[in-house]
C-alpha cells in the first residue's frame, strides 16, 4: 500500500517507519530539525526494537500524491492546520485512519449529525477531512524522539482499530492487516467509540492532573487523594458516554491499575507542558465537558480539574 503519516512524530514515525520496513511505500509528512535529519539519514528505531528504514520523507504532501491510507498521527488541535497536507493525498478510496487521544472530529458520524465544537470548530475539521473516510485507531504505545530522526519505542498493548460503523470492511481489514504485518499488536473493535471512551477515562483524569501537579502518572495513581479525585472524574467519564451511546466496561478499579503499572511515565500532556508546547487539553477534556452539558450531566470533579487545567494553559500561553 501507500502510506502517508501526517504528522510524524514519535508515533506517527514509529508506525511509518515498521510499515516502511514491511515493504509499504511510505511517505512521512514532518517539519523541523526531525524532518532534516529523516532526509539526511532516514529512521533509526531503538528501545524495545532496533532497525533502521529510509522512507520518504518531506514537508510538502503535495510532493507525495494521492495515497491509499494517511495515519493522522497530529494531536486534535492541529488537525485544522494538517487539513491541507491531508487533502493533497486524497484520492477517491483513501482512508484517513485518525489516531489521537479523546474525542475524535467523527464521533458523530452515521449517528443522526451532531459536533462537538471543541474538536471540530465551526465545522473546519469535518469540511476538510470528510468523515466518512475515516477509520478509528486507539494508541497504546509509548515513544519518544530523543533527538532528530530517531524514535525510541515502548510497545505496550499495542492498538485498536475499527468503523465507526462497526463493520469489518475492506478497508479495515487491509490496514488492520498491514499493521499487524508490521510488528504491531492489533485488535479489531466492532464498537471502536467504547475503546475511545475506555482510553479516555485516563487521559481525562490524570492529564490534566499531571498539568496541576507535574506529577508522574504511578504517583497521581499511588496518592490516595489524587487516587480519589481521578476516580471520580472517570466514574464521571463513564456516565458521559454512556449518555452518548458508549458503553465502557472495565472497571475503574482496573482502568487506575492499568495507570499505576505504568510506573512514573509522564502523560503527553505533562509531556507538552515541559516542551513549552500548546496543550492537548480540547479532545481530552473540553470535549467531554462539552458533551456533558449536552447531555445533562452535572461531572462537577471533572469540570473543576478541566477549568483549573485551562487557566494553567491560558496562563503559559499554551493554549
Amino acid at each position: 500500500m501507500r502510506i502517508a503519516v501526517v504528522g510524524a512524530g514519535a508515533i506517527g514515525t514509529w508506525l511509518g517507519a515498521a510499515l516502511a520496513r514491511a515493504g509499504h511505500e511510505v511517505a512521512l509528512i514532518a517539519r523541523g530539525p526531525h524532518l532534516e535529519a529523516l532526509r539526511r539519514d532516514g529512521v533509526r528505531v531503538t528501545g524495545a526494537e532496533e532497525y533502521a528504514v529510509r522512507p520518504q520523507a518531506t514537508g510538502d504532501a503535495a510532493q507525495v500524491g494521492e495515497v491509499d491510507v494517511v495515519l493522522l498521527t497530529v494531536k486534535a488541535h492541529d488537525q485544522p492546520a494538517a487539513a491541507p497536507a491531508v487533502r493533497a493525498l486524497l484520492g477517491g478510496e483513501t482512508v484517513v485512519v485518525a489516531a489521537q487521544n479523546g474525542i475524535p472530529w467523527w464521533y458523530f458520524h452515521g449517528r443522526g449529525g451532531g459536533r462537538v465544537e471543541a474538536v471540530d470548530p465551526g465545522g473546519v475539521v469535518s469540511a476538510a477531512l470528510p468523515p466518512e473516510r475515516a477509520l478509528g485507531l486507539v494508541v497504546y504505545l509509548g515513544a519518544r524522539l530523543p533527538r532528530p530522526g530517531v524514535v525510541e519505542v515502548r510497545p505496550e498493548a499495542g492498538l485498536v482499530i475499527g468503523e465507526p460503523d462497526g463493520s469489518r470492511s475492506p478497508r479495515l481489514v487491509a490496514v488492520a492487516g498491514a499493521l499487524e504485518a508490521a510488528g504491531f499488536p492489533v485488535r479489531v473493535s466492532d464498537d471502536i467509540r467504547t475503546e475511545l471512551w475506555t482510553k479516555l477515562m485516563g487521559n481525562a483524569a490524570f492529564n490534566p492532573i499531571s498539568v496541576l501537579t507535574r506529577a508522574g502518572l504511578g504517583t497521581m495513581a499511588r496518592d490516595p487523594a489524587v487516587r480519589r479525585v481521578a476516580a471520580a472524574i472517570m466514574a464521571e467519564t463513564v456516565e458521559v458516554a454512556r449518555a452518548t451511546g458508549a458503553d465502557p466496561t472495565i472497571s475503574i478499579d482496573e482502568r487506575l491499575a492499568i495507570t499505576e503499572r505504568l510506573g512514573d511515565h509522564k502523560t503527553s500532556t505533562l509531556q507538552d507542558l515541559e516542551a513549552g508546547k500548546r496543550l492537548e487539553l480540547d479532545a481530552i477534556a473540553a470535549a467531554v465537558v462539552e458533551l456533558a452539558d449536552a447531555a445533562g450531566v452535572a461531572a462537577p470533579t471533572l469540570r473543576t480539574v478541566t477549568a483549573l487545567a485551562d487557566l494553567l494553559a491560558r496562563r503559559l500561553d499554551l493554549r
